[in-house]
């Protein structure tokens, strides 16, 4: 593949996934990474989402900041940072064939806990489960840039209002996004020197024309076929990314 169709592919994905986002309120990475994880590879595909997941997830976070839970959160980050060193570790260790196939299961599992597999969770309190589903969600987005789903899974048991758990969100992507990308580059599981420079600016650009579009159409586009869209591109994304590990085995 040449760098300039590269680059447009990573553009368009990172475009896509944020306007879908400001769209449907679903995950940024579960459309990017499917995509860029192909193109990229799973290691430099993860590692850029981990890193646009930062600055998308921070502009969104001021938005919403009233409506954040900040006491649920002081309890949840520390947990994602923990989390997110035996996904550091299992980055090192596995071959990039398997890494891919482990990226591509869970971003499948992640997308059918969208879908609504959280609801058979039974209700939880206290500080424990928040704790876990943040060592969960620091692990899956250090593996496959989906920390959502398993916090998610957590809120929903806990019973959060949706406008407190959408708002609440954002500042625990900011956290879990940095702290994937600083322990990958810090230990020595990813390296921003193995991505193209270009690549950076172009998904920048990409990511905010992709907000900027995602509002305009937001006026326009219900809300529903907006998901539905995302649910199948992130599907067939995760799909795409277990056959190929799985043909790269061979």
């Amino acid at each position: 593949m040449s760098p300039s169709v590269m680059l447009l592919i990573v553009a368009l994905t990172a475009a896509t996934g944020a306007m879908i986002q400001r769209l449907s309120g679903m995950g940024f990475g579960l459309l990017s990474v499917p995509v860029l994880v192909v193109v990229l590879g799973p290691v430099d595909g993860v590692l850029v989402v981990n890193a646009l997941a930062v600055i998308n997830a921070a502009l969104t976070t001021w938005t919403v900041r009233q409506f954040v839970d900040w006491a649920k959160f002081r309890i949840i980050a520390p947990a994602l940072f923990v989390g997110a060193f035996p996904g550091v570790w299992l980055i090192r260790v596995l071959q990039p064939a398997p890494l891919q196939i482990t990226v591509g299961v869970l971003l499948l599992v992640a997308l059918a806990v969208v879908i609504g597999g959280a609801r058979f969770f039974p209700p939880v309190e206290g500080k424990i489960p928040a704790v876990i589903g943040g060592l969960c969600g620091g692990f899956m987005n250090t593996i496959a840039a989906v920390a959502g789903p398993a916090i998610t899974v957590y809120a929903q048991a806990a019973r959060w209002p949706h406008a407190t758990l959408a708002a609440t969100l954002q500042p625990l992507f900011v956290v879990s996004g940095a702290v994937s990308f600083m322990l990958k580059i810090l230990l020595g599981a990813g390296s921003v020197e193995s991505v193209n420079p270009c690549l950076w600016p172009a998904a920048v650009a990409g990511m905010f024309i992709g907000i900027a579009t995602g509002a305009v159409l937001s006026r326009y586009v219900p809300r529903q076929w907006a998901r539905r869209v995302a649910l199948v591109v992130a599907g067939s994304g995760g799909l795409a990314a277990v056959v190929r590990g799985v043909v790269s085995l061979g």
